[in-house]
């Protein structure tokens, strides 16, 4: 055979390839090039599978909750203890993902140590359960801290790869599917646990009920490990586009400074007080609701589980359409009270009515989509892009700090006085957020209305302060919406949630990406 037609199989393994032998054979078709649609499209996959593991365990407790009390012989609040530990660390490390990922280990080797992370968190979560007793118990508990040390993570490196492969692309598709994908992970969830843990139970009758949940509970840390294999084949694929490519490796863009903290409008600290007062009464209400709808409308455990997902799968199906809405027609303060008011009646008809609870979960799960497409969307109308890592940390910090407390405060309601109590201890929450919306909106009309200024009086507004950047005459502090054509500081954050973005789009992925935003 001549040298010239030699096979690149039976070249020299010590000289190099070059980027034109990456072309042979496999690269040189469309599913192996990098710089073709289908090679990216199957990245994708890869890419929504990151984070499905994640999502699938993080409500392993939720949908076993029945089973997990009786076998590990818990009371609500020592459950719900499973649901804060997982938070507690993230009121400090939602500061320094993006940090991590940029400066210390880089957007390969840090997925993949985050993916371990979760796998490890899993794993001993379920070597606590099958140990059973009060050591298995803390045991479980460690692993849920250490499942929370990976989990927000995860998610921002997942974002972030998204970012490096589609952005001038396809990116408010991608992110609409990450989306959609996570939600798919936590529904199969919520209908698959119990009756796995029944066929198990079944077919080992002679094992004792912990271990059954054990190993029921091994099943969510496989999930885990097929995201591991994931992070590590996208990691191989991620590194060989750049070569191919000559590009950068995919950065987040986050940037952190605690004294900018000083600096906060007031509208910001009412943004951080409906963020806090509306998301505790969802996250914790979901960790609990099995075992209510079974309680108070005589549900079967798989008919429990199925109408708890339903936020879940609203999510992701009303997310993208209400975005989209949010976008069009501007109002955002608007949108953001008929969300919380909304919620309030859907509460008001589990805490006080018999009426079908599909009503009710389906008002709750839209309405939960359409204040997240509002809610977030306005930290970067009220702080300069220089501060907008730092604001968003410091709103996933107090997020994760509520949610941590009332997951072991509504523990302690049901243990003491029942789920109604419960109910009435979220409507109160409920009512802060709506006073929360309230002075927001004074605050705001009293210094022009520009977070519930229409969609079009944005646009005009951008038009009339818009100067050429090089000029350099345009202050970064000064103005709350940057002069930037169609918003585009917005854009970044609407394309989390799946609204249309301009073709000049410029991102920052920042901390829409934290499980906050995506549940």
């Amino acid at each position: 055979m001549a040298e010239d037609e030699r096979s690149p199989l039976l070249r020299d393994k010590n000289v190099p390839r070059t980027d034109e032998e990456e072309d042979v054979g496999c690269g040189a078709s469309a599913a192996c090039d990098p710089r073709r649609s289908l090679h990216r499209y199957l990245v994708l996959i890869l890419m929504c599978f990151l984070s499905f593991g994640s999502y699938f365990v993080y409500d392993n407790p939720a949908a076993l909750q029945t089973h997990m009390k009786e076998d590990m012989k818990l009371d609500t609040s020592q459950f719900m203890m499973f649901y804060s530990l997982y938070s507690w660390p993230n009121v400090i490390l939602c500061f320094f993902g993006g940090f991590l990922l940029d400066r210390v280990f880089g957007i390969r080797l840090g997925t993949i140590l985050f993916s371990c992370i979760v796998v490890v968190g899993q794993c001993i979560f379920a070597i606590g359960a099958t140990l059973g007793g009060d050591i298995g118990y803390i045991v479980m508990c460690a692993g849920r801290f250490v499942f929370g040390l990976g989990g927000e993570n995860l998610a921002v490196a997942q974002n972030t790869y998204a970012v490096s492969w589609f952005k001038d692309r396809e990116l408010n598709m991608v992110f609409g599917l990450q989306l959609s994908f996570s939600r798919v992970g936590s529904t199969v969830n919520m209908n698959i646990m119990g009756p796995l843990y029944s066929f198990i139970f079944e077919q080992q009758p002679e094992w004792t009920a912990h271990k059954v949940l054990g190993v029921t509970l091994w099943v969510g840390a496989g999930m885990c490990l097929i995201s591991l294999l994931c992070a590590i084949v996208l990691a191989y694929f991620d590194k060989r586009a750049a070569r191919i490519l000559k590009k950068e490796d995919g950065k987040t863009g986050e940037v952190i400074k605690l004294t900018d903290i000083k600096d906060f409008p007031l509208e910001l600290w009412f943004i951080f007080l409906i963020c806090v007062a509306y998301y505790v009464t969802i996250f914790p209400f979901i960790d609990l609701g099995v075992v209510f709808f079974e309680e108070k409308y005589d549900m079967n455990p798989s008919e429990a589980s199925a109408i708890n997902s339903l936020v879940y799968i609203l999510s992701a199906v009303c997310s993208p359409v209400l975005g989209f809405l949010v976008d069009r027609t501007g109002k955002n303060v608007f949108w953001i009270f008929v969300g919380v008011f909304c919620t309030l009646g859907a509460h008001m008809m589990l805490a006080f009515t018999f009426w079908n609870p599909y009503i009710a979960m389906v008002v709750m799960g839209m309405s939960y989509s359409l204040l997240a497409c509002a809610l977030w969307p306005l930290v970067a109308f009220v702080v300069p892009e220089c501060q907008l890592g730092t604001a968003y940390g410091c709103m996933q910090s107090i997020q994760n700090l509520g949610l941590a407390v009332i997951a072991i405060v509504a523990g302690k309601l049901v243990d003491v006085k029942g789920y109604l109590l419960l109910e009435v201890f979220f409507l109160a929450w409920l009512c802060l957020a709506l006073i929360g919306v309230a002075f927001l909106y004074l605050v705001d009309a009293s210094r022009g209305g520009t977070l519930n200024m229409s969609a079009a009086e944005r646009r005009k507004q951008v038009g009339l302060i818009k100067e050429p950047l090089d000029k350099g005459r345009q202050d970064d502090t000064t103005s709350p919406i940057r002069p930037r054509s169609d918003f585009q500081l917005r854009n970044r954050y609407l394309s989390r949630i799946g609204a249309k973005l301009p073709e000049h789009y410029n991102y920052h992925l920042s901390t829409l990406s934290r499980r906050g935003v995506l549940q």
